[in-house]
């Protein structure tokens, strides 16, 4: 349950922060701020 627990709180992080709202900004700011975030992430997790 412990581990669980653990994955549940990691993975709401990761979804909060990827999580860009696709819908209400358009296709070219949408992938900038997505690459950006994803470089930040890549940064982070190496």
């Amino acid at each position: 349950m412990k581990s669980l627990q653990k994955f549940a709180a990691v993975q709401a992080n990761v979804h909060n922060q990827l999580n860009l709202e696709r819908h209400l900004v358009d296709r070219q700011t949408f992938k900038q701020r997505r690459s950006a975030e994803l470089a930040q992430w890549r940064q982070l997790a190496s």
